[in-house]
C-alpha cells in the first residue's frame, strides 16, 4: 500500500526537525571559511564528509569542485535536481571575509548548501524514495559569482573549464542532459511589507568583458613623450562607455559597471599595461548584443585616441531567467504550509542582479525560490543572515516538499511540467550560440 503524500512530507520535515543543529552548523560552518569560485575545495569536502555520513554516493570534482548525489526512486520516470551553491563573493570588508582572498559570504550561498544538506537528510532512511517515481539528485555546485574574470579565463585557456559559471559548465559537461527538471532557493532582504518567501522571480543576464590596453612604457617625468600612455587610453575609453548611457533604453535594464584590475607597474613608468573587467547587463540578449556594440566600440577608441593597442575579449555571461510557473505552482502551496498566506509572495519583480539559473532555464523547467532572512546589502560589509530558521531549515522543507509533489503518485505533476515545457534552447542550440560568443 503506497504512503501519501501529506505522509510523506511530514517524514521529511521531521527528519529536517531532527538534524537541525546539523543543519544550522553546516551553514554557519561554511559562511565561516568562504571560498570564490572554481576554488571551493573545503565547502566541497564539508558536502562530502555529511554525504559520506548518509552513505550516499557521490560524483567529485565535477567542472573542478562540483559535487553531485543522485538518490534513486522505486522507478525513474523523471529526475530532478535540487541545487545548491558553493561559492562565496568578494566583500574583503566583511567580518567574515578571508584575510587572504576577501572572499565572504554575503549573498547566502552558504545557506543553499545548509538547505541542500537539509534535503540530504530528509531523504535519509525515511522510506521517501522508496515512494517516489524518480530520482533526486543532490548538487552542490561551483562559480555562480562570475568574479576574478581573468583568473577564470586562464583556466578556460588552460583547458580545465569552458564556462565561467559552475552550471553553464554542468550543461556543457552533460552532467543536466538526464535532468528533467531544477529547483533551488536563495536569500532575499528581511522587508517591511511582512513576506517572508517569494515563490520565484526573474532575472537579469549579462555578457563579460575584458579589455586590455597595451601602451609603451618610458619615464613618467624625464621622457614622457616617449611613451604611450595606456591608463589614458583606459580613461577616455571608460569615459566614452559614459557617454552611450543615454541610448539605452529602461525597459531593457541595462548596466555596465566597469572596474580597473591593472592600473599599470610603476608610478614613474609610463603605464603600459592597463585591464578592466566589466559586465554588459540587461533583461533581453537582443539588448545585451546591441549595447555591447557600444560599448566595445567606445573601449576601441580609447586606443585608438592616444595609439595604444587595444585588446577585447567577450566572454559567454549569464543568460535572462525564463519563469516556469508550473514548478512555481507547486512550490507556492508548500510554502503556505510553512507561513501563512499573506507572507508569502507568488512572484517578485525581476531583480537587476545576474545567475547561471538563467542558463538552465532556458533549457528545463527551472525555479530558485527566496526566503527572506537577511539584513543588510548583498555582496557589502553589512550582509547578515538574521533569521536562521528560515535560511536553513524552510529552505530545505521548501525543496523536499516540492520534490515529493513532483515525483509522487507516478511523478504526474513532473511529468506534466516537462510535456508543457517549451525550452528557448536546446543543449546543441545552447553551446552553438551562446556559448561560441567568444570565439
Amino acid at each position: 500500500m503506497s504512503v501519501s503524500v501529506e505522509e510523506l512530507k511530514r517524514r521529511a520535515c521531521e527528519a529536517i526537525d531532527k538534524n537541525r543543529d546539523k543543519i544550522i552548523e553546516i551553514g554557519e560552518s561554511i559562511f565561516s571559511e568562504p571560498e570564490l569560485g572554481y576554488k571551493e575545495v573545503k565547502t566541497a569536502a564539508k558536502v562530502k564528509k555529511i554525504f559520506d555520513e548518509l552513505g550516499y554516493e557521490y560524483e567529485d570534482e565535477v567542472a573542478i569542485t562540483g559535487v553531485i548525489a543522485p538518490l534513486k526512486g522505486k522507478e525513474t520516470k523523471a529526475r530532478v535536481a535540487v541545487m545548491g551553491e558553493l561559492d562565496a563573493v568578494v566583500s574583503p570588508a566583511h567580518r567574515c571575509a578571508d584575510k587572504t582572498t576577501g572572499a565572504a559570504h554575503a549573498c547566502g550561498h552558504n545557506a543553499m548548501i545548509a538547505g541542500l544538506m537539509g534535503v540530504a537528510y530528509a531523504l535519509h532512511g525515511t522510506g521517501i524514495m522508496e515512494e517516489l517515481s524518480g530520482d533526486i539528485v543532490l548538487m552542490a555546485v561551483p562559480a555562480e559569482e562570475y568574479v576574478e574574470i581573468e583568473y577564470r579565463n586562464n583556466l578556460r585557456k588552460e583547458g580545465k573549464i569552458h564556462f565561467l559559471g559552475g552550471k553553464q559548465e554542468f550543461i556543457r559537461i552533460g552532467k543536466m542532459d538526464d535532468i528533467d527538471m531544477m529547483i533551488m532557493q536563495h536569500l532575499a532582504n528581511v522587508n517591511d511589507k511582512g513576506i517572508k518567501v517569494i515563490a520565484n522571480s526573474g532575472s537579469n543576464g549579462f555578457l563579460g568583458k575584458l579589455i586590455q590596453y597595451k601602451g609603451k612604457e618610458a619615464h613618467s617625468g624625464g621622457a614622457p613623450h616617449l611613451g604611450i600612455n595606456a591608463l589614458n587610453a583606459a580613461t577616455l575609453g571608460l569615459t566614452a562607455v559614459h557617454m552611450q548611457r543615454e541610448t539605452f533604453q529602461d525597459k531593457d535594464h541595462i548596466r555596465v559597471h566597469p572596474i580597473i584590475t591593472k592600473g599599470g607597474d610603476l608610478v614613474n613608468v609610463v603605464p603600459a599595461d592597463v585591464r578592466i573587467e566589466t559586465y554588459i547587463r540587461g533583461a533581453n540578449v537582443e539588448a545585451i548584443l546591441d549595447a555591447d556594440k557600444k560599448v566595445t566600440r567606445a573601449f576601441k577608441a580609447g586606443g585608438d585616441a592616444v595609439g595604444a593597442e587595444t585588446i577585447i575579449t567577450d566572454l559567454p555571461g549569464y543568460l535572462p531567467t525564463v519563469l516556469e510557473y508550473g514548478l512555481m505552482d507547486v512550490m507556492y502551496e508548500n510554502l503556505k504550509t510553512l507561513y501563512k498566506e499573506d507572507e508569502v509572495l507568488y512572484e517578485a519583480e525581476a531583480g537587476a542582479g545576474s545567475t547561471d539559473v538563467g542558463d538552465v532555464s532556458v533549457i528545463m523547467p527551472t525555479m530558485q525560490s527566496n526566503f527572506c532572512a537577511v539584513t543588510g546589502d548583498f555582496h557589502s560589509k553589512d550582509f547578515e543572515i538574521t533569521d536562521k530558521e528560515t535560511a536553513y531549515i524552510n529552505t530545505a522543507k521548501g525543496l523536499v516538499m516540492t520534490a515529493i509533489d513532483l515525483l509522487a503518485n507516478g511523478a504526474e505533476k513532473a511529468l506534466e511540467i516537462k510535456k508543457n515545457f517549451k525550452p528557448q534552447m536546446t543543449k546543441e542550440e545552447y553551446l552553438r550560440t551562446w556559448g561560441k560568443l567568444d570565439v
